[in-house]
């Protein structure tokens, strides 16, 4: 085998339908356009969301609702999964560069810590927000809160 002779696999490459060389092709005429309508005009492009004249969906449904543009979005971390990460590390302070350490937040969260789960170690706990059973789980042990 050399490069003169390298040829692809048996019945890997097709060659390309040639359309609109003549009746005798098979392909002239219409040249697998079919007759009439706006597929067999030339710079035919379908608009997005077009259904053949019926009302498309994005107008046939109402709109509703807002996005309210000042809405600060807060990564929930329970309390509970804070008493795990202070055992397994040893931590009696829990700040934000901790929780994005050990990837229970990504850099530039908003953190708010939710009551959920048991606490029974004193911590120091450093976050944008709280819910009011967490900061009460947390000074029931005399630990100290921190608002960002």
């Amino acid at each position: 085998m050399e490069l003169s002779n390298l040829k692809p696999a048996e019945g890997s490459v097709k060659s390309r339908k040639r359309i609109g060389r003549g009746q005798g092709s098979g392909k002239g005429g219409t040249s697998t356009r079919g007759h009439k309508g706006a597929k067999s005009r030339s710079g035919y492009s379908k608009k997005v969301g077009f259904e053949g004249g019926q009302m498309p969906l994005q107008r046939r449904v109402p709109k509703f609702g807002f996005k309210n543009i000042n809405r600060k979005e807060f990564k929930a971390i329970n309390i509970g999964d804070l008493q795990k990460l202070a055992e397994a590390k040893n931590l009696t302070a829990i700040d934000e560069q901790i929780l994005l350490e050990n990837g229970l937040c990504s850099k530039g969260d908003r953190i708010k810590i939710l009551g959920n789960g048991k606490l029974t170690l004193k911590l120091e706990v450093k976050a944008h927000a709280f819910s009011k059973s967490a900061l009460a789980a947390i000074e029931k042990l005399e630990g100290t809160v921190v608002t960002l």
